[in-house]
């Protein structure tokens, strides 16, 4: 069934939020995670329960604690819990499809051991909309690709990537590259599709530095 996007009006006054170092999730993308802990336990059960639905943010190595949990950024996104698994040992197996991005503007009290916050969807309202395809350099992305995956020793199907539209590729890209967390929030908190493709360019090609030389098409 395909998902119709919210209103601004209609999207969640207070949400739960999931702190993880490295986990992007951007709005459009489908992020799989495997949940064990108690309390992210209680809130996915909370969430299957009410609006279905919780934030992804990373936490802030520069930000201060609060009750002796680690501050987090202040830029995350809501995603919609879009499949869902238990397993026999308890464990959920979750995908969480991404909705709009959210600025913190208040935690508020915890519950069941999870944190929550009030979030402002204003500033990015464009996510609702649909991504426009030509905002993203293909070739360049494409070009910077190759030597990326071979200085990281990654395996790819190439037949697969070059099937993705050009929003699906950077937002995929993004959220999968093993960059490191401060250039995730980058990616993130880009202003608009077309800022974050350059972005992930640079970040491709940065990290390919050491590895030049062309790549070979397999056949």
């Amino acid at each position: 069934m395909a998902f119709d996007p919210p209103s601004l009006a209609a999207l969640p006054a207070e949400i739960a939020v999931f702190p993880l170092t490295g986990a992007l999730l951007l709005p459009g993308g489908r992020l799989p995670l495997n949940i064990f802990e108690p309390r992210y336990l209680a809130m996915v059960e909370d969430s299957l329960a009410t609006r279905r639905s919780f934030g992804m943010i990373q936490p802030d190595p520069g930000a201060g604690r609060r009750d002796g949990e680690p501050g987090f950024y202040r830029v995350g996104c809501l995603g919609r819990l879009s499949s869902f698994a238990e397993t026999e040992d308890g464990r959920f197996l979750i995908t969480l499809t991404g909705v709009i991005r959210f600025a913190v503007t208040e935690e508020l009290t915890g519950r069941g051991g999870y944190r929550r916050v009030r979030p402002d969807y204003a500033p990015y309202a464009a996510d609702l909309m649909p991504q426009a395809d030509g905002a993203a350099d293909r070739p360049t992305i494409l070009t910077a690709l190759r030597p990326y995956f071979r200085a990281k020793s990654i395996e790819a199907n190439w037949e697969t990537i070059e099937r993705m539209d050009s929003a699906a590729l950077v937002t995929t890209l993004a959220m999968v590259c093993p960059f490191d967390p401060r250039e995730k929030q980058a990616l993130l908190e880009a202003p608009t599709a077309a800022a974050r493709s350059a972005m992930l360019i640079s970040l491709l090609q940065m990290d390919s530095l050491a590895n030049p030389g062309q790549d070979s098409r397999p056949s």
